[in-house]
């Protein structure tokens, strides 16, 4: 029996594959959208009496082609654009036979790269892609970026009618324009990557969906393109996915990195990510994504944390710092440092940091000065620095693990 619950299943796994055709194939988002939600209506009202088709991608995907062409009639367009329509979907035919050799058939990744039009605002390059590629609310990407919803939503739209009105294409660059446009998309699968392995609001603390779909686009952009940073990246991903079970208990509360049960860490992930970082760094053109991978290479070798690299781990951060200076960065290798020489040193390059203003309202700064503090001894400003990160957070397992960690500092053997 066809359910609502097998109705929702396809649409997790199918839906931004179906808006991907429909937009490739209408060439206009909001029909696309319109047309994605009318396919499943109908979905709704015949699976349970049809069944669910063999294809049910391919089902939808005619379903909503065919209701955008009646939402065309009903405003009285149809004569006017349905040879556009017509002539649209020749001219795809026949952009895709001609790749066909490439074995390039992935209309998200063509959207990716329609978003990603240098043409686009890269801060809107990136949001339209989260919103339109990968299914996040406009709340969720604004969240990400620390903007108003509203002001996304005037984001989102601006970027909708660039691709509209500059005639952008829906198709894969040549293989010229390729490097150029690659570094914005390497962005746009990180920053899905990062919200499927740290969901930045909710419930949970992981979006399994998001982060496989982000490694399954690496995959996709190595064939592509097998740049050094690209193979980085995808090195990353699978390096650090590696270690989704061992992240929280069966009750969804963070477990640390150097309380984490490397046992359940994922060891087909870590070798493909291992040999992967091998063949990004053999080229020895260094980028912050291959940097980035070898740094979770060091943590992937340590079959415990006593055997952590931390030396290593040190002057991977400094490299890393040589070609991607950012507060967020010089934060993990406070961390690295404290780790390496005592919390004292971390914790002296954390007030640096925080008093140069950026991270100010960056919960997992005022996290890691309290940890360092806590480990020193200094319990009663590690609790108040326990307190500025509870203020900040917006993930619940967070506020949950801060919770823990300041009650046990509140208890008399702490104090």
């Amino acid at each position: 029996m066809v359910t609502a619950a097998v109705i929702d299943d396809v649409y997790r796994r199918e839906s931004r594959r179906v808006l991907a055709t429909l937009i490739r194939l209408l060439h206009d988002f909001d029909l696309a959208e319109e047309a994605l939600h009318e396919a499943f209506v109908a979905a709704a009202e015949i699976w349970p009496r049809e069944g669910v088709p063999e294809q049910p991608r391919a089902w939808l995907v005619s379903t909503g082609r065919f209701k955008a062409i009646d939402a065309i009639r009903r405003r009285g367009r149809l004569t006017e654009l349905q040879s556009e329509l017509v002539r649209r979907q020749d001219d795809v035919s026949a952009a895709n036979a001609a790749r066909s050799d490439e074995n390039i058939e992935d209309d998200r990744l063509r959207l990716i790269f329609t978003c990603c039009h240098p043409a686009i605002d890269p801060q809107v390059q990136i949001a339209l892609t989260l919103r339109e590629v990968c299914g996040l609310t406009t709340e969720e990407v604004a969240r990400a970026f620390l903007v108003a919803p509203t002001t996304m939503a005037q984001r989102i739209v601006r970027g909708k009618a660039k691709i509209r009105d500059a005639g952008i294409p829906y198709v894969i660059p040549s293989a010229a324009d390729l490097p150029e446009r690659m570094q914005s998309v390497l962005s746009v699968v990180y920053l899905v990557f990062n919200e499927g392995y740290s969901a930045s609001f909710g419930d949970s603390v992981t979006r399994a969906d998001l982060s496989a779909e982000a490694i399954r686009l690496g995959r996709l952009l190595v064939e592509l393109l097998p740049d050094p940073e690209v193979i980085g990246l995808l090195a990353l991903m699978l390096l650090q996915e590696s270690r989704r079970m061992a992240r929280t208990t069966a009750e969804g509360d963070i477990v640390l990195l150097e309380e984490q049960d490397r046992s359940l860490w994922d060891s087909e992930a870590i070798a493909e990510g291992l040999a992967l970082v091998e063949r990004a760094l053999a080229s020895r053109r260094f980028g912050s994504y291959g940097i980035q991978a070898a740094i979770a290479a060091v943590h992937a070798r340590a079959k415990v944390p006593a055997e952590t690299d931390w030396q290593q781990m040190v002057g991977l951060y400094d490299a890393l710092l040589t070609v991607q200076r950012s507060p967020v960065v010089e934060l993990n290798r406070a961390v690295a440092v404290a780790m390496r020489d005592g919390p004292t040193a971390g914790l002296q390059i954390l007030d640096e940091l925080s008093q140069r203003g950026p991270l100010a309202d960056y919960h997992l700064l005022h996290a890691a000065r309290a940890d360092l503090l806590r480990r020193h001894g200094n319990h009663a400003a590690a609790r108040s620095a326990y307190e500025q990160a509870l203020a900040l957070v917006q993930q619940e397992p967070e506020r949950r693990f801060l919770t823990r960690r300041l009650n046990e500092l509140a208890s008399p053997s702490k104090s």
